[in-house]
């Protein structure tokens, strides 16, 4: 809990403030997990600090939420072309992903349970970016990611949004983004390479293999 807490603070996620007298404030709780490998066994207990997203209001605490999901069959005809141009397809998962997504709306949260400042207990945090819960989280890491691949050469599918394509003379690399995992491969190994570098240079990923 400790690490996610700092990581909050290293990425600039909120600043702790007085609350607004016209605002009120979301809880906060701990969300706790086990990470396990393929074979069922427990590798990482994972501690998640997640926003009580129900309690929030349209128009007031939230405005425009759609992001983009890729479909099953999306996936599958990515997987069905992989083979037929015989390349390998890695997966990369994004570390606290929904941090990295800035918010338009002024939002407040509840400080977190069992880490109140002691020196300013009735204060509260004024959210800058995302945290899972929030109804706007997943579209603002969309927009985050989205961005800075269209900034670094890659085309969004026209009719599947969550893909992402990058050509060079006659070679191709695919993206696929599921929420925080990404799928991909290219018919040029170098460029799925460089790839996993761009991502690592601007996120915190954990390469699956």
């Amino acid at each position: 809990m400790q690490d996610e807490l700092l990581q909050f603070k290293l990425l600039k996620v909120w600043t702790l403030v007085d609350l607004p007298r016209d605002k009120w404030a979301i809880g906060t709780k701990w969300d706790f997990r086990n990470k396990k490998d393929e074979r069922g066994i427990v590798v990482k207990n994972k501690a998640r600090l997640v926003a009580q997203g129900h309690t929030q209001d349209e128009g007031i605490d939230y405005d425009e939420v759609f992001a983009p999901v890729v479909r099953i069959e999306a996936i599958r005809l990515f997987l069905a072309y992989a083979s037929f141009k015989d390349f390998v397809v890695y997966q990369m998962d994004v570390k606290s992903d929904f941090q990295y997504g800035k918010i338009e709306e002024e939002v407040y949260v509840c400080q977190p349970p069992g880490f109140e400042d002691p020196h300013f207990p009735d204060k509260v945090y004024k959210v800058e970016k995302a945290l899972y819960g929030l109804h706007q989280a997943p579209r603002a890491w969309y927009e985050t990611l989205s961005t800075y691949l269209l900034d670094n050469g890659f085309h969004r599918g026209q009719i599947d949004k969550t893909l992402f394509i990058k050509r060079h003379k006659d070679d191709i690399l695919l993206v696929q983004v599921y929420v925080d995992d990404i799928i991909f491969g290219s018919t040029k190994k170098e460029m799925s390479t460089e790839f996993e570098k761009l991502m690592h240079d601007k996120f915190q990923m954990s390469s699956m293999g």
